[in-house]
């Protein structure tokens, strides 16, 4: 990722605007910032939050708050706890989330 053209700034994300995206279960609210090519979101999982497909896009995530359950399709699975991230580049290898207490998520991509 190269980050270019983006001049210093600050981010009070409870003034950015709110979108609901369901998934099979549950609800994610996302606020996101778009930086040329670089997506900036803060995402609220619901609890019980399961995601409707399985992802295929590069990120950089950092879980805030709960707990976040990500399941790689070849069958491993990882759970973050609040200050802990993973990385996947985009087409490396499919994930999806869920969370059963809920989870607050900080991501670029």
């Amino acid at each position: 990722m190269e980050i270019s053209d983006i001049p210093f700034g600050t981010m009070d994300w409870s003034r950015v605007e709110r979108t609901e995206h369901k998934g099979s279960r549950g609800v994610a609210h996302w606020r996101t910032r778009q930086f040329g090519k670089i997506r900036v979101r803060m995402v609220e999982y619901s609890a019980g939050y399961l995601a409707d497909h399985w992802c295929s896009k590069g990120h950089i995530l950092l879980c805030m708050q709960g707990e976040l359950h990500t399941e790689l399709e070849d069958g491993r699975t990882f759970v973050l706890h609040p200050g802990m991230s993973y990385q996947v580049a985009d087409n490396a290898e499919a994930h999806r989330s869920h969370t059963e207490i809920g989870a607050t998520l900080f991501i670029v991509d």
